[in-house]
């Protein structure tokens, strides 16, 4: 058995003050390097996910002229519009100030094509693109994936289940990760949902 830490989205615009800030998101900040620092400490791989974004994304409420956290289409797939967030090179895309990069074996970016929308650390949100993490894993032999970050109920979410749909092991560390919550319940729901398809809580 060969594992990953799969850490997703822990950065500024994600974090108190950002434009998408999510209650209590530095709160994952100390848990993902406490993992971080285990797996390299037994000669396991780290791995980091960014938000990297065009200035103009559509799903951007700013570009697509509607007010944010409505819903729409963008290219044919339901869109919610967000704040303007992860645009690359920005401070805003940065990972939060207390998260320990230098554990990282590598970094990978999603959400660069600027007609979809991209959750998951593996997909684009129509399946359309890959991510270049998979092909990276199998490369290495890595079955196994410990997952946490932000947000909840929508990166961290979908991550896991295209995980799970591409034959990984997932186990998702609930004290590192945090939720958008539109709806107060979201969170609870998208652990239920990750738990339902095979994912295990710890």
């Amino acid at each position: 058995m060969k594992r990953a830490l799969i850490i997703i989205d822990i950065q500024n615009d994600f974090c108190p003050g950002g434009p998408m800030a999510v209650h209590e998101g530095d709160h994952t900040v100390e848990v993902a390097n406490r993992y971080a620092r285990l797996f390299r400490e037994n000669g396991e791989c780290v791995l980091a996910l960014q938000d990297w974004h065009p200035a103009n994304h559509g799903s951007f409420a700013s570009v697509s002229g509607e007010p944010v956290y409505t819903l729409g289409e963008l290219n044919g797939l339901a869109q919610i519009w967000w704040p303007d967030h992860g645009i690359q090179g920005s401070t805003g895309a940065d990972f939060h100030p207390g998260l320990d990069r230098s554990l990282f074996d590598a970094t990978f970016h999603k959400g660069q094509d600027q007609d979809v929308d991209s959750y998951s650390a593996f997909f684009d949100n129509g399946h359309r693109r890959k991510t270049e993490l998979d092909s990276w894993l199998r490369e290495r032999g890595i079955t196994h994936l410990v997952m946490l970050g932000l947000a909840t109920d929508y990166c961290v979410k979908y991550s896991v289940l295209d995980a799970l749909e591409l034959g990984y092991h997932v186990e998702v560390v609930k004290e590192g990760c945090r939720g958008v919550n539109l709806n107060p319940e979201d969170s609870e729901i998208a652990f239920a949902q990750m738990t339902a398809q095979g994912a295990i809580l710890i």
